[in-house]
């Protein structure tokens, strides 16, 4: 099987290059012609015709296949659904019979905002968190994106939008720290000066709680912003809307985001979909308040995008403005965020659902 060159951090690039006979800056400018998108080996017009004769016998650039783009006419977000090669290379974590169609296809949503562009980027097909609200856990879980095929991601949006791709949120499908050694590479290759040079603050990684992996991203990755969902603060509740509770219930999962402040010195941000009648009532929103007082931390209320397979609604955007009023006046910080893509299908995994239904 040929290697997926956006998958190779710099050295294995250069270890590659000796393999075929060159010298190892030869990897390096591989390296650099990956990271700035480059899809093909006749763009990388300084390499020898014969050097990139054996990188094509010996490689591959891992491309994603655009199944799908929509675009919301008011605010330009673009939601694009890729599709993936088949079979995937080991990395993947694939065996046994290989689902086949849409369930081999990820999400990637590209938002504008005023201090840059955005995307948000899936680690893996699929879900296996199980969380009752989101669209993702509704095909199941099928595997892992290697870090080359979350690369091909940010590629693949700025080939499609012509412009840069500034900040990075893995909040996509998939729960990204139970795919963890991908997402490292993944984030190192980010952030290589030699490559992207992305800063590692304008990077933001997403977990629904899987606690001892917060541990260590804390560990190894302390200047990258960390995000947790939350959606309920009492654990019956939680347990019943994100199973993984049941696993790492609230008590551990608030201290390991305490210890993850008090280590980093950075707040941590939590995600918390406002659900109508569900988590927005008065009583929530106490118990909210009990559970983060005194934290370094931030609230972000999202009302949610609906999906109608899960049988719930979002909560008003004056609920939730209400909601961010109540959370600032008991001295914890609080924003709503902005409504992108409300005329698309915006609900992670909601694109790659409805065509899976279609």
């Amino acid at each position: 099987m040929k290697q997926n060159l956006r998958n190779l951090t710099i050295r294995e690039m250069q270890e590659l290059a000796a393999e075929l006979g060159e010298k190892p800056y030869r990897g390096k400018q591989v390296f650099q012609w990956i990271s700035r998108g480059a899809e093909s080996f006749d763009e990388m017009t300084d390499l020898p015709k014969e050097f990139r004769r054996k990188l094509a016998d010996a490689a591959e650039i891992g491309l994603l296949k655009v199944l799908d783009v929509q675009v919301d006419p008011g605010d330009g977000t673009r939601k694009f659904l890729f599709g993936l090669p088949d079979p995937c290379d080991a990395d993947g974590e694939t065996g046994g019979d290989r689902p086949s169609g849409n369930a081999l296809a990820i999400e990637s949503v590209f938002m504008k905002y005023s201090y840059g562009n955005t995307l948000c980027v899936s680690s893996q097909v699929g879900c296996k968190m199980g969380c009752t609200f989101c669209a993702s856990a509704l095909g199941g879980f099928v595997r892992n994106l290697t870090a080359g095929e979350m690369i091909a991601q940010v590629m693949e949006a700025e080939h499609e939008t012509g412009e840069r791709v500034d900040h990075i949120v893995v909040m996509g499908m998939g729960e990204p720290f139970d795919n963890y050694e991908n997402l490292s590479r993944f984030l190192r290759l980010l952030h290589e000066p030699a490559g992207r040079n992305m800063s590692w603050r304008h990077i933001t990684v997403s977990t629904s709680g899987i606690v001892p992996m917060m541990d260590r991203f804390g560990d190894e990755f302390p200047q990258v912003n960390l995000a947790v969902s939350l959606h309920r603060a009492d654990d019956a509740d939680r347990s019943r809307l994100m199973p993984v509770n049941r696993r790492y219930p609230l008590k551990d999962l608030l201290a390991a985001a305490r210890a993850h402040t008090e280590k980093t010195g950075r707040r941590i941000t939590f995600e918390y979909a406002l659900i109508q009648g569900e988590n927005d009532r008065p009583e929530d929103i106490r118990a909210l308040i009990n559970a983060l007082k005194g934290m370094l931390c931030l609230v972000n209320l999202i009302p949610l995008n609906a999906v109608k397979e899960t049988g719930f609604a979002g909560s008003s955007r004056q609920r939730a403005e209400q909601i961010a009023a109540r959370l600032e006046a008991a001295g914890i910080t609080a924003t709503v965020r902005r409504e992108l893509g409300s005329e698309i299908d915006g609900a992670c995994g909601q694109l790659r659902l409805r065509r899976k239904n279609s």
